[in-house]
């Protein structure tokens, strides 16, 4: 007996929506290394010293504790545990030195000169921004981490009648922050963005606590940001006042590698553009700068209409999509259409 069940279609490029999933796990793995970081030079520096006789009882079972950590991956740990070494605003990484290149242009705005040493380390980053845009921003930083966690608090806070901060502003306000910024560091010749740039934040103050056993007052201005997204601006500080993501975006402009809308595909959901934590629009096929390819909203949508494509603008609007009540009604298809096995 023949099934007249309809045909079923899977898209090739499907997988793309589990990297979201990657990412998160990026994320965390960048926010665990900023823990383990600062613990292990506590611990190379409780080695060094030759002193466990005179260590308090908590600093004994940290170094007990690290001890049992370490010792199956080295015998020396003053030496081989130095292989990672700083944070997301500068480090090295076997032997690999990096840098932020809001800590370079920063430097640069400070001294009035240009420290090649330094700018290089800057120099992988940049290449990769200007091929994946803002991925910083939404694979690397540890603040989007706290950021988006903050986002389902707010979004656990509606549910039980809290209403979120949804007040819109002009997305051109973070270029202006950091002009202003680098403006005053010019004057001032101190590297003053770093103290309001939240990865920068956040590597130092996790630094601070378990190094020195206490957090500094960035502490106080990153948790601001998180009640002002929560309160004034979903992701408002990313939008509209992160100086290291306006700078990103400039350099990610004409990025090679972007997220397009497959149009026949695709049913005007409008899932993409509600999970999107920037307000873009990508069932209009407007991405733009501002997009930090965080594969969001491939993972939500339901008929894999959004997939990754090589070119250096957005797709020019495309209209309705092909899957969609309104364009079905308008071109008349009356056909089944094909079902997307998730």
């Amino acid at each position: 007996m023949t099934s007249h069940r309809p045909k079923t279609e899977t898209h090739p490029l499907s997988l793309w929506r589990h990297l979201n999933k990657l990412r998160w796990l990026t994320l965390a793995t960048v926010f665990i290394m900023l823990l383990c970081i600062p613990a292990i030079s506590l611990y190379q520096t409780y080695v060094a010293a030759h002193g466990y006789a005179l260590l308090s009882s908590s600093q004994k079972i940290f170094y007990d504790g690290m001890e049992l950590l370490t010792a199956p991956f080295t015998d020396d740990p003053t030496k081989d545990l130095a292989v990672i070494k700083g944070n997301t605003w500068s480090g090295t990484f076997f032997g690999l030195q990096l840098s932020d290149p809001l800590a370079v242009v920063g430097q640069i705005a400070a001294s009035l000169q240009v420290y090649w040493p330094f700018a290089i380390t800057a120099l992988i980053p940049i290449v990769l921004t200007m091929i994946f845009g803002r991925f910083f921003c939404g694979w690397l930083c540890p603040a989007t981490f706290i950021y988006e966690l903050n986002t389902n608090l707010a979004a656990w806070l509606h549910h039980l009648g809290l209403r979120s901060g949804q007040h819109l502003f002009d997305r051109r306000l973070k270029y202006l922050v950091l002009v202003v910024g680098l403006l005053i560091s010019a004057l001032t010749g101190a590297v003053l963005v770093a103290t309001v740039y939240p990865p920068a934040i956040i590597g130092r103050e996790l630094y601070y606590a378990i190094a020195l056993g206490g957090f500094g007052s960035g502490m106080v201005f990153f948790m601001l940001t998180l009640l002002f997204d929560i309160l004034v601006a979903r992701r408002g500080f990313c939008r509209y006042l992160c100086p290291g993501g306006a700078l990103y975006a400039l350099l990610g402009r004409y990025r090679l590698f972007r997220i397009q809308r497959r149009v026949q595909h695709c049913n005007d959901c409008a899932k993409c553009n509600a999970i999107c934590e920037f307000g873009l629009n990508p069932m209009g096929d407007d991405f733009g700068q501002e997009c930090n390819n965080c594969t969001a909203c491939i993972a939500i949508c339901p008929t894999d209409a959004l997939a990754f494509v090589v070119r250096i603008r957005d797709q020019p609007e495309q209209g309705e999509g092909h899957l969609g009540a309104r364009y079905r009604k308008t071109h008349g298809a009356t056909e089944q259409q094909p079902v997307v096995l998730r």
